[in-house]
């Protein structure tokens, strides 16, 4: 009995589990990420090859332009996509969350358009944005202005900017228009949060583990960029295999019937940039092959896209609950069209 009773005092008491090891991504989940996102990169690469041979089999000259459309969207927005998913990667792994606590103000309203202009320092795509502002929220950041660098960060941060430059040569005015109608989007969604969201709309998301227990910052910036750029990667071929498809199965004819209704135009556009969900550092690219549309349509489906494509829509649902995703979405959808038809009017 006094065995026992000594083995029991002297023996470690069981070590609770770290708050973040249950929620800890699993290496069979960021694997089976990975392996999606590769299917449709593996399918461009394999149109490289096997596309002249489709053509002459099939005897279909229609074959070749889509490949020729696919190949140039994604060999112009590869670059910039990697550079995007760099630098996200980098910020997650190296930059404390609790840096942006200290540099925006206090007071919500004025934290609004500080938390927008950071999304031009601190660039990042879209995928990762969500996750940023989740865990700004876990730090105490109004959820006005978390939500606010949410939508301005990857649409208004240099990389966009850049790879709209290249997308548009020439026109200065795009690349300004596609500035100032983002972080007017953004800057307006965060005041409008703040006066008509409702807490119980929002489900703060829980604590999670950016880096796994015991890995070094370089090994989370390494699973971060492997993550990020083959599942943006993904989306950006399908993307541009669905813009292909758009350019060769719309006959101009179509497209001159938008083109007379500006209104119609710009929604459409919209809707394109929704269920097309390309990464905000290549649709510049994609919206520049659709030539049929008004300059302002092209802005609207570059400025709706990285605010509220499909697969924002599922990672906000996630994140923050499916009652704040719809609302959210449907209130940054309108705004975006409002402001593109208001700043490409001045613009454009």
């Amino acid at each position: 009995m006094a065995e026992s009773s000594a083995v029991t005092a002297t023996a470690s008491p069981p070590r609770p589990d770290p708050p973040d090891a249950a929620v800890a991504p699993k290496p069979r989940h960021r694997a089976r990420v990975g392996a999606i996102g590769s299917i449709p990169v593996g399918a461009a690469l394999v149109m490289v090859p096997v596309g002249p041979w489709l053509e002459r089999v099939l005897g279909l000259a229609a074959i070749g332009a889509w490949r020729t459309l696919l190949l140039a969207i994604v060999v112009q927005g590869v670059p910039f996509l990697l550079l995007g998913t760099v630098v996200s990667a980098a910020i997650g792994a190296f930059v404390p969350a609790r840096a942006f606590s200290k540099i925006l103000p206090r007071n919500p309203v004025l934290a609004v358009p500080v938390a927008g202009a950071a999304g031009v320092v601190l660039p990042g795509c879209e995928c990762a944005s969500v996750p940023v502002a989740g865990s700004l929220m876990r730090r105490g950041v109004a959820p006005a202005a978390a939500l606010t660098f949410l939508l301005a960060a990857p649409a208004v941060n240099p990389v966009v900017l850049v790879s709209t430059a290249i997308a548009f040569p020439g026109s200065p005015e795009m690349v300004a228009a596609r500035f100032g109608a983002s972080l007017v989007t953004a800057v307006a969604m965060g005041w409008l949060w703040i006066r008509l969201g409702r807490e119980e709309w929002l489900k703060l998301p829980t604590g999670h583990a950016e880096a796994a227990p015991g890995s070094s910052r370089l090994a989370a910036f390494r699973r971060g960029l492997q993550h990020d750029f083959l599942h943006a990667g993904g989306f950006l071929v399908v993307g541009a295999m669905a813009a292909a498809t758009f350019n060769i199965l719309v006959p101009p004819s179509v497209l001159e019937v938008f083109s007379d209704s500006p209104w119609l135009g710009v929604l459409v556009a919209a809707v394109l940039a929704v269920l097309l969900s390309v990464c905000s550092e290549a649709d510049a690219f994609v919206a520049a092959s659709f030539t049929g549309f008004s300059p302002t349509a092209r802005l609207a489906f570059m400025v709706v896209g990285p605010m509220v494509d499909m697969k924002l829509i599922a990672l906000q649902s996630g994140a923050f609950g499916r009652a704040f995703a719809v609302r959210f979405c449907a209130a940054t959808f309108v705004v975006a069209v409002l402001c593109c038809v208001l700043v490409g009017g001045v613009l454009l």
